[in-house]
């Protein structure tokens, strides 16, 4: 069984697949019938109206309807497409078990508890026929898919065969008088519409199903007997033709496979059998645990099942129905009909070659599975399931083809797959020794070989190598020189596809696929919904796939997109140019043509091959939205320009490409104030001031226009600016441009005008104009404001401008490649007018009182409209002067405005491409990344106290230069091991702060700290080493080992210090504080420190009366060889006095003879034997409660998490 789709649900009575969608409906117990999409795996909707269980359900052939049957006695005839309840049903006075379509006919059949059969007509709405005669339940009733039959089943234990012929002849309107009149009297006098015609008796207990045969006279039948029966019937009679046993409890449904001569039945017994409907034995059958089956439905018209169980349902084929196929040069080997065929490309010929092995039908899934040609000898090797495996090999006879009559004897062994590794060679591979046998055409075994991994399949991958596909990878062998040339991790490999120059491949799984090189370096992964059924690559290095219901493309960078829909699964032997050669489910061959175009211009802008490219723009092959979007998202706007004739795509596309001109021919035509700010603020960053100013003017915005003219130090414009604000009477607008020209007199007056009297005061004697401080002195009185004093005075001045309202400078450039085309919309003559003068004039009338001054820049604007009757300036232009070369200056802005060239990539972006160490993103600032890769490598997950050290290798990464003034800081990064010779073109890495001997200075320091006693300054040294550890890099492996040393020798000082700290602070247990003494001793320090630690707990211990463990730390202190006298005296006094009574007072949790480790967070022994659980980063141990937390030692990462190691060093890397 091949399960293609699952669900979990209530109990599943009733199931129905639609004919052509891939939908089946689900009818539950619950009363909901479900609308699933087996392909996608989706439900796609679910209906509600029954009261209590649903037990049938029928799609109609045709139209977007069907029909369900439940335990409220109703049936319901439902729109799926308008997902209601059109009608319903009622007549029936007990459950309904099953409900069916009539194939032609506007009929519906139904089964019910009330021990009849009713036919309905769905578009009359009402009942035309009532079956009586069954004297129980009626479980089953289904319409013949041919002949006006109806077969039924009941727990009366028969089954009825019933003739509905006259119910048809009833429903067409007769011509003939005489059959009019016998209609008549029919309707009169009661004649019935349906006879029974068999009744068939041979079960022991009820009956729960029966249907026809799709084609032959026959019927099968399932009961609580636990038999499946045959039987046969002609125009007479109906008799039994066998019993089929196997079932262990009630036989809940069977059926005829519609392709198969198979019978397939399930059962309460959790059961799916499946019968040879020839030979009348069983083939094969599926278990479930705890689910009893209910339900059997087959596909109309595909090969595929549907069963109902306790818990939901699975849809599944009996078979693989992949045709096994090979392709050598312009001829593809396929099997067919137990018939070995070629078909070739050139001229479309299919010939049939030999006939193959018939296998037993002892099993399913006989097929062969896969093809393997070798061109110079002409032997095909072909593997298949039989016997667990196995393989045969034929000698294709040359001159043989079309006649397919040559039988020959093949040459078989049992492997799991087999394919040829050379002219005369061929690998076959033993699952159960996990070898590969290498064989000769004799079938004779030359060499065998160990393979590198467990492996469950063997592909080629060129000549003398092979592919292996272990559990979760695949890996490159060469069988002759034993080496792995290639790993790569994947899912599940089903299929492989070499490129024709065998340096790409395809790894095909069932919802993915994997673009490799032939040494299974990664390109890039594809992930698809729906299953993957096949693919090849065309000549131009893309791969071409199939799913289960499209033609797909994928790029070499992993792009991908739809070439076309499909109806039926298909699988692809060959690509050539617009052409797809495959082979469909029935092993026929199919040519199918394809529009490539879409493909082809998405590789030529790939590979940069712009010539292509712009041959298709001119033919213009190529539209829609997701082209534009593909052509913005590579970085390519200014082609997709070239497709546009929506303004506002146009404006946007041209904005992301900075081509100004066309932005401000669709600003134009949009006029819309949203898109003159974003034309305003591109041009802005392109330094083109006169777009700027003309984008502003458009939106009347003259704050921005003041700050633009005060920037560009347009002295004149900013004096027209403060009367434009005064005509507006704009208060503000009129102090900050008196305040932008540094005009204080103006200022003085907009305050006095606005009655702040103090701050005109103010700002007059601040600048000096004693006879106006005089007036206002006057007119304030006594509130004359005072002026702070002891502090030094500095006037309020702009600014000096950094141009005099010029453009900036574009840099000379070779015109692009699409520079010289036509856009989508042909150029007009207004982008000229427009070019010549983006500025429109602020002419201010003096006398213009307050009214609206937009009105007057109205005028203003109409004024250059009007002057053409004017004279204008008299200048006469047939001067009599000599002839002199003028520089040519052209009109159109499109053709002399270059692109200015894209912006190179940061270096620290750079840093962050080449990099996997932690410490180079953070100095490239890329902090995202940095914590990514300390939460793969270390297991980090608290980056707080990380936080400093980040700002702190970021900043000291850059240095920062002011260029002027009002220009933003420019940051330079910072490289490492740089020298003037430096090449520019090359990177080098950043310079780092943190250093390993900076790090080895701060352990000395922590050393000295601790043995003066300042243990809580060395606690915070020896953690800020560890925090810093990540973010250090080295040269050498070597270095790399001390690295992890010092990490090793800092969590210990870490560990014993916090402990010490914590021993000190319990002064009101003495118990723990013993405890803790004792566990301190057991750190990994320096022999110094091991002493004073000794010395501690014998101290403490001897106080508590703790004599025995006393003596313990005393003779530990004295095999030190304590320097300092007084330890040793002390030490040899606790001995004499620990002889004399060997005991302790108190029981403590410390074992000194069973070696342990202390935990890191609980501070309690871990010993030998007992289970535990590490930090990632700095290998502290820990009780298994604490895992999960964030470790207490090194404060960074989470205990028990997995991770890759520390990565320091691009020596780890290479």
């Amino acid at each position: 069984m091949l399960t293609k789709f699952e669900t979990k649900s209530n109990r599943v009575k009733g199931l129905s697949f639609h004919p052509k969608r891939p939908w089946i409906l689900a009818s539950l117990h619950s009363g909901v019938i479900q609308l699933w999409d087996y392909r996608m795996g989706t439900l796609i909707d679910r209906f509600d109206e029954h009261d209590g269980p649903v037990r049938g359900v029928d799609f109609h052939k045709t139209q977007p309807l069907f029909v369900s049957g439940g335990d409220d006695y109703k049936i319901k005839v439902w729109n799926y497409k308008l997902h209601r309840c059109l009608f319903t049903l009622l007549g029936h006075l007990d459950y309904i078990r099953t409900v069916q379509f009539h194939h032609e006919s506007p009929w519906i059949v139904s089964a019910s508890d009330d021990q009849t059969i009713r036919i309905w007509n769905w578009q009359s709405r009402t009942c035309i026929s009532v079956l009586t005669g069954h004297n129980h339940y009626v479980m089953c009733a289904s319409f013949h898919p041919k002949e006006d039959l109806v077969v039924s089943a009941s727990l009366d234990q028969t089954v009825r065969v019933w003739d509905i012929g006259s119910l048809r002849k009833k429903g067409v309107s007769p011509s003939d008088d005489i059959l009019r009149l016998s209609q008549m009297n029919s309707d009169l006098f009661g004649g019935v519409d349906a006879v029974v015609k068999y009744v068939l008796e041979g079960h022991d207990r009820g009956v729960n199903w029966a249907s026809f045969h799709p084609s032959l006279p026959l019927i099968v039948s399932g009961a609580d007997d636990r038999q499946v029966k045959i039987w046969r019937m002609n125009d007479t009679k109906a008799w039994e033709v066998d019993t089929l046993r196997g079932h262990m409890n009630n036989v809940s449904c069977v059926l005829f496979h519609t392709r198969q001569d198979i019978i397939v039945s399930n059962s309460e017994d959790k059961s799916i059998r499946v019968w040879d409907a020839t030979k009348r034995t069983g083939l094969q059958t599926f278990r479930r645990e705890h689910d009893r089956f209910w339900i059997l439905t087959a596909h109309p018209e595909m090969n595929l099942l549907a069963a109902g169980h306790d818990s939901g349902m699975i849809v599944f084929k009996l078979e693989r129905e992949r045709p096994a196929f090979a392709v050598s040069g312009d001829l593809v080997y396929y099997v067919r009909d137990r018939f070995l065929r070629v078909f070739e490309f050139s001229t479309q010929k299919d010939s049939q070659v030999i006939p193959i092995r018939r296998p037993g039908a002892s099993i399913l899934n006989q097929s062969p599975r896969t093809l393997s040609y070798s061109p110079t000898e002409n032997a095909i090797l072909i593997s298949s399931d039989i016997d667990g495996g196995s393989y045969e090999l034929y000698i294709v006879p040359k001159d043989g083809w079309g006649r397919g009559d040559l039988v020959q004897e093949a040459k078989r062994g049992l492997g799991c797959s087999a394919i040829f590794i050379a002219r005369n060679k061929f690998a076959v591979l033993e699952k159960s020794t996990n070898q590969v046998l290498v064989k000769n055409l004799k079938n004779e075994i030359v060499k065998k070989v160990a393979l590198p991994a467990l492996t469950d399949a063997i592909f080629y991958a060129g000549t003398g190598n092979l592919l292996c596909r272990a559990e979760d990878r695949v890996l490159v062998f060469d069988p002759q020189q034993r080496l792995v040339l290639g790993e790569l991790q994947t899912s599940f490999v089903r299929y492989v596809v070499w490129s024709n120059d065998m340096e790409s491949v395809a790894l095909l799984s069932k919802h993915s696929i994997i673009i490799a090189t032939k040494k299974l370096d990664h390109r890039c992964t594809l992930h698809e919904t729906i299953r993957v059924k096949s693919g090849a690559w065309d000549d131009n290095g893309v791969f071409i796939y199939t799913t289960l219901n499209h033609i797909k493309y994928c790029l070499p960078n992993g792009d991908n997109g739809i070439i076309r829909t499909l109806d039926v699964p298909l699988y692809i032997t060959r690509v050539s140019g617009n052409t797809i050669f495959c082979l469909d489910r029935d092993g026929k061959n199919r040519v199918i043509s394809i529009d490539a175009t879409e493909y082809y211009f998405k590789l030529s802008l790939l590979r940069k091959r712009f010539d292509q490219v712009m041959g298709m723009i001119k033919r213009s092959e190529l539209c829609g939205q997701a082209m534009i979007a593909y052509l913005q998202q590579k970085g390519f706007p200014e082609v997709a320009l070239h497709f546009v004739k929506d303004e506002k795509t146009r404006f946007n596309l041209a904005l992301e490409s900075g081509n100004i001109e066309v932005a401000v021919a669709s600003a134009n035509v949009i006029d819309d104030k949203t898109h003159w700010y974003r034309l305003g603020v591109e041009a802005l960053r392109q330094g083109n001031a006169d777009i700027v100013e003309y984008a502003y003017q458009k939106t009347k915005n003259f704050e921005r226009l003041s700050f633009l003219y005060l920037i560009t130090g347009n002295m004149e414009k900013l004096s027209k600016m403060l009367k434009i604000a005064e005509v507006k009477n704009n208060v503000m607008g009129q102090f900050h441009n008196a305040l932008y020209l540094g005009d204080v007199q103006e200022r003085v007056k907009i305050l006095e005008a606005a009655d702040h009297l103090p701050l005109a005061y103010i700002t007059a004697k601040v600048h000096g104009l004693d006879d106006v401080v005089e007036r206002l002195a006057a007119e304030l009185g006594d509130n004359i404001p005072e002026i702070p004093k002891g502090k030094s005075q500095s006037l309020l001045k702009p600014p000096s401008q950094i141009s005099c309202g010029a453009n900036w400078p574009l840099l000379t450039v070779m015109k692009g490649m699409f520079d010289g085309l036509d856009y989508a919309r042909d150029a007009q003559d207004e982008d000229a007018e427009v070019a010549e003068d983006w500025v429109e004039a602020l002419e201010i009338v003096e006398d213009l009182q307050n009214g609206d001054i937009i009105a007057d820049l109205d005028d203003e604007e109409r004024v250059h409209d009007n002057n053409d009757d004017e004279v204008g300036w008299e200048i006469e232009d047939d001067l009599d002067l000599p002839e002199v070369e003028t520089p040519k200056v052209t009109g159109n802005g499109r053709s002399s405005v270059f692109v200015a060239p894209a912006p190179g990539m940061p270096v620290s972006q750079i840093w962050t491409q080449r990099s996997s160490l932690a410490a180079e993103c953070v100095a490239a600032g890329s902090f995202d990344t940095a914590m990514r890769l300390l939460s793969r490598q270390l297991g980090i997950k608290n980056f707080a106290p990380l936080k400093p050290l980040f700002i702190d290798l970021f900043s000291a990464s850059h240095s920062y230069l002011l260029a002027f003034a009002s220009a933003p800081v420019i940051s330079l990064a910072l490289e490492r091991g740089w020298t003037e010779s430096s090449s520019p073109n090359v990177r080098s890495p950043p310079a780092l702060v943190f250093s390993f001997s900076q790090l080895e200075e701060k352990l000395r320091t922590g050393y000295k700290l601790t043995t003066a006693g300042k243990l809580s300054d060395a606690l915070r040294t020896f953690t800020n080493i560890l925090h810093t550890i990540p973010l250090i890099v080295v040269e050498s492996r070597r270095e790399v080992d001390e690295v992890k040393e010092l990490i090793t020798i800092v969590k210990e000082y870490v560990l014993g210090l916090k402990m010490e700290l914590k021993r000190r602070e319990l002064k009101d247990y003495p118990i723990r504080q013993q405890e803790l003494a004792a566990y301190f001793t057991h750190c990994n320090l320096q022999v110094p420190h091991v002493r004073l630690a000794l010395l501690t707990a014998m101290t403490n211990c001897y106080k508590a009366g703790n004599l025995c463990t006393a003596a313990n730390f005393a003779r530990r202190l004295l095999e030190t060889n304590p320097t300092i006298e007084n330890h040793g005296k002390t030490a040899r006094q606790v001995l004499v006095a620990a002889e004399r009574n060997m005991k302790d007072s108190t029981q403590l949790n410390y074992d000194f003879r069973n070696p342990f480790v202390v935990c890191g967070a609980t501070y309690v022994p871990i010993y030998r034997g007992q289970k535990d659980i590490s930090c990632p980063y700095c290998s502290s141990r820990f009780v298994p409660d604490q895992e999960g937390q964030i470790c207490a030692v090194c404060d960074l990462a989470v205990i028990g998490a997995d991770a890759s190691g520390l990565l320091c060093s691009a020596a780890q890397v290479r």
